[in-house]
């Protein structure tokens, strides 16, 4: 029996083309299973553990699934004859599915959900920084208060802004809508035309609002911007210092993801926690012929990382939560 599975499922609203049966168990494993199925070094190990463990009728008993998945959690989709055929597979999908991801605009949840796919591509460096950030989130989020993470690089320009709304994507996909990212700068120029291209891309909107917001070095024009990533949820976004009166000032997490900013900025005031999680800067490809594609590329690194970092935390809050009821 094969069922086609609309995408709305998993927070998207196309029908077709349909994802496929290794999607939809990749998908329920990584929502439902062990801590090590969550963790982006065991993401090879898990696709080939779940390309085995697929028959050909969809159908999956948990002894195939190689430890990735314990036996409360499995029996509660499998039920009594102790196999996941691809009903039980699919009302568990969508039963999971958290309501700020079903706000998202939907060009951006299809987005994000190829990107759950691809965690594999996180390098150590950024997985060793994401699990403190997931840790961090998971120890200090309180349901319905806002929690706060700012992205800082030199310029303000690409990277921390990059990083500020694949996180805030991040967040609602996995619904913790309370994780809000900013983004801010050690030495802020402007919100850079060639990040505000990468980003409508893939769903953000993004519209000027026609001010200006102070200048930096060089003096270029600073405009000021208003993205939105879902029905409800938006912020303003513009070239500033990461202390910038519009962010938050104590009790955040800061994320340097580039290197000048990192070895520049060895103290950010007022962090709770501050992580190295540098990238290389797009900007070395302006002007050429890689130069969307490297956008692009940077954009969905770091956006991995972001939906990875918000798998573990939604899992760990999940779990502390279950432990304290």
């Amino acid at each position: 029996m094969r069922i086609l599975i609309s995408l709305a499922v998993f927070g998207a609203i196309s029908v077709t083309p349909d994802v496929g049966p290794f999607v939809r168990l990749l998908w329920l494993v990584q929502e439902n299973g062990t801590p090590e199925a969550r963790n982006p070094a065991n993401d090879s190990k898990l696709k080939a553990t779940l390309m085995k463990a697929l028959s050909k009728d969809g159908v999956v008993a948990r002894e195939e699934l190689g430890g990735f998945m314990d036996p409360e959690s499995f029996e509660k989709v499998a039920g009594a004859d102790g196999v996941i055929d691809p009903a039980e597979l699919a009302q568990a999908l969508e039963s999971s599915t958290p309501e700020s991801r079903t706000k998202l605009h939907p060009k951006l949840r299809d987005h994000a959900s190829f990107l759950t796919t691809t965690f594999d591509r996180i390098d150590p460096v950024h997985r060793d920084a994401g699990d403190k950030l997931a840790h961090w989130i998971a120890a200090n989020f309180r349901e319905g208060q806002p929690l706060d993470v700012i992205v800082v690089c030199t310029g303000n320009s690409r990277r921390s802004i990059l990083g500020s709304s694949m996180g805030n994507l991040a967040a609602a996909y996995y619904g913790l809508p309370e994780i809000r990212f900013h983004s801010g700068g050690t030495d802020p120029t402007a919100f850079d035309s060639r990040t505000v291209a990468t980003l409508k891309a893939i769903g953000f909107g993004i519209e000027p609002t026609g001010q200006e917001a102070p200048r930096g070095e060089p003096d270029t024009a600073n405009p000021a911007y208003r993205i939105s990533w879902a029905e409800g949820f938006e912020t303003l976004e513009f070239s500033k210092h990461y202390a910038d009166v519009s962010n938050p000032q104590t009790g955040f997490v800061a994320v340097m993801v580039c290197s000048e900013a990192d070895e520049g900025c060895p103290v950010v005031k007022g962090a709770s926690l501050r992580l190295s999680m540098p990238f290389h800067d797009p900007k070395t490809y302006d002007g050429g012929a890689f130069e969307s594609a490297k956008y692009a590329e940077r954009r969905d690194d770091i956006g991995r990382v972001m939906l990875s970092v918000m798998l573990q935390a939604r899992r760990a809050i999940d779990s502390k939560s279950k432990k304290t009821s």
